[in-house]
């Protein structure tokens, strides 16, 4: 049993995608905070911080660190966050005397956020594959299809005639222009978060900025001012997600209007009826359409997790926990579904 239709063992046939979700999943999201104390000890000893003996003490007990999950999940209940018993459990793992410069200068928002970039990095990897692939498959029927005629509609009636490139060339040139605004956000978005307890490193002094740097090279994120409390690029992802699911959702609309016409499109593998065995839905169509209305409703809950209180918020952090992720899987499902409905399309116009 599940609360999300995106990991639901039934649901997730149509909604899921797998590739995306294993993302978010409890291990590799352990395996991106590890990556941080990693880097982290290593930059300090390289920088001076701690020790060189501390650093590869750190990275030695890591190598075979495993968690104990349960008691990871009890620390949640308890803390609100991972990291404290995560860091106590690695400290204990690491030992004297070299345990105390676990985590050193660090807090709980660095670990999850830079986590949490590091992850959304390899998402964003395997949706800019499906999004390229969904551009070559408009061309290809604009390709096949494009000179041939339908009745163009405006507010839902027959205005003129148009070719069927004119309508595949609304559906191909958003998703264009999104590939473009990816490249222009990701120089924001795949940043290291590193600002200690209130965002000033105060425990590493002169030696911050270096650390800070080097810790970003490690990662091989962008070295920026921390961001505990800034969270527009986050924001600004969320709406790249609404705006490309949108787009596809106005794909998947169009063929579900032409497909209940009858007659300027044929489709081959549609859905169908546990009453009428003539029936062959327009099912990827139609759930595309949901997909973008998922990721519309969502965008609201990314923009009121814009409003960190001070130098932190527990609730509005919390929030983009309960949001995001579902937008990424929702959003990578999009582009699986909308590749597979234009490879169903085996005639569009006249």
């Amino acid at each position: 049993m599940t609360v999300s239709p995106f990991d639901h063992p039934l649901l997730s046939g149509l909604l899921g995608d797998e590739e995306a979700a294993r993302h978010f999943s409890v291990e590799a999201d352990i395996a991106a905070m590890l990556s941080f104390e990693r880097g982290l000890a290593e930059a300090e000893a390289e920088c001076g911080v701690i020790s060189r003996e501390a650093g590869a003490a750190i990275v030695k007990a890591l190598v075979s660190f495993r968690p104990d999950t349960a008691k990871l999940r009890s620390g949640v209940a308890k803390d609100g966050v991972v990291v404290p018993d995560l860091v106590r459990q690695l400290t204990a793992a690491v030992g004297e005397p070299h345990g105390e410069f676990v985590h050193f200068g660090a807090t709980s928002q660095d670990v999850v956020d830079t986590s949490l970039v590091l992850r959304l990095r390899r998402a964003v990897e395997h949706i800019g594959l499906l999004l390229s692939e969904n551009i070559v498959r408009l061309a290809n029927l604009e390709q096949e299809f494009g000179g041939r005629a339908l009745m163009a509609m405006t507010r839902m009636q027959p205005a003129i005639p148009i070719r069927a490139g004119d309508r595949i060339a609304s559906w191909r040139a958003p998703i264009e222009r999104h590939q473009q605004r990816l490249n222009e956000q990701s120089g924001r978005l795949f940043v290291v978060q590193f600002g200690g307890a209130a965002g000033t490193l105060e425990k590493l002094g002169d030696k911050a900025p270096a650390v800070h740097a080097t810790l970003a090279a490690k990662l091989g994120l962008g070295d920026a001012p921390q961001w505990h409390s800034q969270r527009d690029a986050l924001a600004e992802f969320a709406g790249w997600l609404s705006l490309l699911s949108g787009g596809l959702g106005k794909f998947g609309q169009d063929i579900a209007l032409m497909a209940q016409a009858g007659t300027d499109i044929k489709l081959s593998g549609g859905g169908g009826s546990s009453a009428m065995a003539h029936k062959q839905n327009p099912v990827k169509a139609e759930a595309l359409v949901a997909l973008a209305r998922f990721n519309a409703v969502q965008l609201s809950g990314m923009h009121q997790a814009l409003e960190h209180e001070q130098e932190r918020s527990g609730a509005a952090w919390t929030l983009e926990w309960l949001i995001l992720p579902q937008m990424v899987v929702a959003t990578a499902a999009a582009l699986r579904l909308a590749a597979e409905l234009a490879a169903q399309i085996e005639s569009l116009g006249h």
